[in-house]
């Protein structure tokens, strides 16, 4: 399994202090909806205090918890990606403190400084790797327990 990685301290520290300088922080309250998913992916944040639960709607009236995301994650990928939209929603779980950061300005900072363009997206990559490698292994234990059909 992949190791389990945290954007800022992935990257080298002259990279770092140059993305850190278009982080804006902000707080989210808990039960808070930070994004929905469809809605356009313009920014992205990473979590610096509190919990943010990924969530997939399932019906009309209900949603499921993907993922778990604390201290030092990367909330938010698809800014990344075209069509640029969430492919989850997100909440704050509880009270949320996090650094946000603008897609344009970040990309357009990747394309001004190719090094760290370079390991950012290494970094992302290396999240949802790991990521999709924790969902695999939560849908096998589901899979073991509850039989073929349940999937």
């Amino acid at each position: 399994m992949t190791k389990a990685i945290k954007l800022l301290t992935a990257l080298p520290l002259p990279q770092r202090a140059r993305l850190m300088e278009l982080a804006q922080e902000v707080s989210f309250p808990e039960d808070d909806r930070i994004f929905e998913a469809g809605a356009r992916a313009d920014r992205f944040w990473v979590v610096r205090s509190g919990a943010v639960s990924l969530t997939q709607q399932v019906t009309s009236v209900q949603r499921v918890t993907v993922a778990s995301l604390g201290v030092g994650d990367l909330l938010g990928w698809s800014w990344l990606f075209p069509p640029y939209e969430w492919d989850f929603g997100a909440e704050a779980f509880s009270p949320v403190r996090a650094y946000e950061f603008d897609a344009a300005s970040v990309l357009d900072l990747c394309e001004r400084d190719p090094q760290l363009g370079i390991v950012l997206v290494r970094s992302v990559s290396e999240i949802l790797a790991h990521r999709l490698e924790s969902t695999r292994g939560r849908l096998m234990e589901h899979y073991a327990l509850h039989g073929r059909g349940s999937l």
